[in-house]
């Protein structure tokens, strides 16, 4: 294992961020919608995702009963599937960000630990938590 991650290499980008929020005229970010299940983290991301749209805004909603049909259809509930989970969510967002998109994540969430984590991916100012 240790041989393989010894060949991998971090490709600068032609196109940045900074070029893309030119472009795009707005500042990409994370909108983290957390809480209790069925409280209505999916409900407000998607009526915020359309309000986005309709102003022209590139944004996806990153929905966490979605992503378990995919990327996260191996992990289960447990403590360690569930950071596990978050830990995916947060790289997937953070890729969203350098995208240029406003990235929005409907997920209980429920360790603050892993929400930190999530938040340490992107700068400050990046990553706002809205609890439902």
């Amino acid at each position: 294992m240790g041989e393989r991650k010894a060949n991998v290499v971090w490709h600068q980008p032609a196109v940045t961020v900074e070029d893309r929020r030119e472009l795009y005229d707005y500042r990409s970010c994370v909108i983290w919608f957390t809480g209790l299940p069925s409280s209505g983290k999916s409900t407000l991301a998607n009526a915020l995702n359309k309000k986005f749209h309709a102003m022209g805004i590139m944004s996806y909603v990153l929905d966490g009963d979605n992503i378990r049909h995919g990327l996260n259809k191996n992990l289960g509930f447990g403590p360690e599937d569930r950071k596990e989970n978050i830990r995916r969510i947060g790289e997937v967002a953070r890729l969203f960000v350098d995208a240029g998109l406003i990235a929005m994540t409907a997920f209980i969430s429920p360790y603050r630990e892993d929400r930190r984590s999530a938040r340490s991916l992107v700068k400050d100012g990046e990553f706002i938590e809205v609890y439902v």
